[in-house]
């Protein structure tokens, strides 16, 4: 089973990302739509790390929302599975979203 943690509720239609739920998987929603994490902080990081919970390796993020939000969700997911996530990309041009492999403790050539 493969979920899509998104990130915030937003009025935004993800109904494409829907090709990367496999074998019963869904949306996950994260935070609700008026979360506000600049006020407090604590209690969003508690929901975005209870939400992950059983987030793996064959799942994918949609980071969609607040931006702390979604840098906090990156994190945790990041924490929680070795550094490593599957997170999904937005292509205006051809109006898909893309899976991208990150992998923070990837040893190899550096393009700086």
């Amino acid at each position: 089973m493969r979920n899509v943690y998104v990130v915030q509720e937003t009025s935004v239609n993800i109904l494409s990302a829907s090709k990367f739920l496999e074998g019963g998987g869904e949306f996950k929603f994260l935070l609700p739509p008026t979360n506000q994490i600049m006020f407090s902080p604590g209690p969003s990081i508690k929901k975005i790390k209870r939400g992950l919970e059983k987030f793996n390796s064959n799942d994918f993020l949609l980071l969609i929302g607040d931006p702390s939000a979604m840098a906090i969700t990156a994190a945790c997911a990041s924490e929680k599975n070795n550094g490593k996530f599957t997170l999904l990309k937005w292509d205006r041009r051809e109006a898909t979203y893309y899976p991208i492999k990150v992998d923070l403790n990837q040893k190899g050539e550096s393009y700086e």
